[in-house]
């Protein structure tokens, strides 16, 4: 370590990745041996490259929808927090709005003696 505080939240991210990527991998070897094994006809050394070329086209389907996961949660994120902007501008405007209303109506019903 070069004495850098260790930043648990990406430690966390970057161990789940991994774990992701590996149960991918171990899926899609199990998947690409079911595949090859209705291709009886196939010499080991070719069931074995059917199975590599399978698990990298396995592996790159799940990245490519795990990206798009992530732009698509990217993209929700700012709609929701533009909605929720919008949702506290009115909030704040109608408090101070009413504010504004309860001390106008009690300086009206309520003037102050001089």
């Amino acid at each position: 370590m070069d004495g850098r505080p260790v930043d648990a939240g990406a430690l966390i991210n970057e161990v789940e990745g991994h774990l992701l990527i590996e149960a991918t991998l171990g899926d899609g070897r199990l998947e690409a041996a079911r595949f090859t094994r209705q291709f009886g006809w196939l010499t080991e050394g070719q069931r074995a490259e059917v199975e590599e070329r399978f698990v990298g086209v396995y592996v790159g389907l799940a990245r490519a929808s795990w990206e798009r996961t992530e732009r698509r949660g990217v993209q929700l994120r700012g709609e929701y927090e533009e909605v929720y902007r919008g949702l506290r501008r009115r909030l704040v405007w109608g408090f101070l709005v009413g504010a504004a209303t309860v001390f106008f109506a009690a300086v009206l019903l309520f003037p102050v003696a001089r």
